[in-house]
């Protein structure tokens, strides 16, 4: 890379002359710079993304910006993130083949990825909100996540890699402190980057008021910065999803970090629900057909999580926790560790679900679900819905049963007038 040692932001304009000697780059596209064409279409806060067209096929170039776009220079970020997601895809590429784009280069210094262009692939969110399905979305996520988290952790890793992966991915400190703080805490008080819709006030205040929820929360916030146990996504939602008809694959880990089993399993439901308390905005006729695949949708992604994980507790337990020897090798069942296990899991993930529901509706990062509704008085109600049932969510984390009974719960706060 022409560029040296020193980090710059790349345009439309500069990328050709500054990537023409990434040889994974001109493999891919064509071996000749000029004939490249460059769109950027990066639409997110943290990055510039842009697909890199040539003679010989397409190409994704994604480089970390040094700040927060949606905020400008006042709130900088380390470049380092970069790092974290490169090593973060090539994690998750290991556990589950297939599951994220290939990686083709990586360079440190320019904080930037070389990687598979996906097509005809779009971003989830956007299907959802027009009203479209994914054949085997929901297999594909349920065993993602499980895969991810039990190869993750030492219920299959070695110690000591895992350890040393704890240890490297301690160092993404500045981005997992982007979580602490606008989802586990900012939605809690009236933080100087909040803000909601109008009308929401009274349910706002209600749940500022409530003591043992914001207990319950900070309770939830002490595991997510304490609890090491696998290696999670950090950003699981629609938009960091992008599928076909019946393909999908999971994008933008540069959040990722060691951390609850349940955190991305628990965000990823979250946003499905925000999804479904949404469409009545988005949909006609077939209004009630549509947020019904949603709910099964949620209900599917957790029935498959929960089977991989068992397959996988049975044939690849190899690692330091509830060893064969203390189990199988005496003639007795494990099962039971294994539902002791995930019933904790499960706990945190749907106390996860129910912040993340209050985060993207009062804290700085909404998402389009809602922020596409362009009528307050329309969308005010949806999210005070989406509110409710996150605080409920959070209340019974530890009683509920499974995902039928967070469905049922859906169900009846969509059918009510909260405001």
């Amino acid at each position: 890379m022409s560029a040296g040692t020193t980090y710059e932001a790349l345009s439309v304009e500069t990328l050709p002359e500054r990537l023409k000697d990434v040889a994974a780059l001109a493999s891919k596209v064509g071996a000749d710079s000029a004939t490249w064409q460059v769109q950027e279409v990066g639409d997110g806060n943290l990055n510039l993304v842009f697909i890199v067209t040539g003679p010989a096929g397409k190409a994704i170039v994604k480089q970390a910006l040094p700040y927060v776009r949606l905020v400008g220079d006042s709130w900088p970020l380390p470049l380092y993130r970069a790092f974290y997601e490169y090593h973060a895809l090539t994690r998750q590429a290991a556990r589950d083949p297939g599951s994220v784009p290939e990686i083709f280069h990586f360079d440190e210094t320019q904080a930037l990825i070389v990687m598979e262009f996906l097509s005809p692939h779009l971003i989830l969110r956007r299907k959802l909100i027009a009203g479209e399905r994914v054949d085997g979305l929901a297999d594909f996520l349920g065993k993602f996540c499980a895969r991810t988290a039990f190869r993750g952790s030492e219920l299959s890793m070695k110690s000591g890699d895992k350890k040393a992966d704890v240890g490297l991915f301690a160092g993404n400190v500045d981005i997992p402190a982007i979580t602490e703080a606008l989802v586990f805490t900012d939605p809690y008080f009236i933080a100087e980057m909040n803000h909601h819709t109008e009308g929401l006030d009274p349910v706002v205040a209600n749940l500022r008021s409530d003591v043992e929820l914001k207990v319950k929360v900070q309770q939830a916030l002490q595991r997510f910065v304490s609890n090491t146990e696998t290696m999670v996504h950090g950003d699981l939602h629609s938009g960091s999803i992008m599928s076909t008809e019946d393909d999908s694959r999971v994008i933008d880990p540069e959040f990722a970090q060691y951390g609850p089993m349940g955190f991305d399993i628990g965000m990823l439901c979250a946003n499905f629900l925000m999804a479904y308390f949404s469409q009545p905005a988005h949909r006609g006729d077939d209004l009630d057909v549509y947020q019904e695949w949603i709910l099964g949708v949620i209900e599917e992604v957790c029935t498959s999580f929960e089977v991989e994980f068992r397959h996988l507790w049975a044939t690849e337990r190899t690692g330091i926790l509830y060893p064969s020897s203390l189990f199988e090798d005496q003639g007795q069942d494990s099962a039971p560790a294994c539902g002791a296990v995930l019933a904790g899991l499960w706990r945190d993930a749907w106390a996860f679900c129910g912040i993340e529901m209050h985060r993207r509706c009062l804290s700085l990062a909404h998402n389009a679900d809602f922020e596409d509704i362009a009528d307050p008085a329309v969308r005010a109600p949806l999210e005070a819905r989406n509110l409710l049932m996150g605080a409920e969510l959070i209340h019974k984390a530890e009683r509920l049963a499974n995902a039928s009974a967070v469905c049922a719960i859906a169900r009846g706060f969509n059918g009510k007038d909260v405001l």
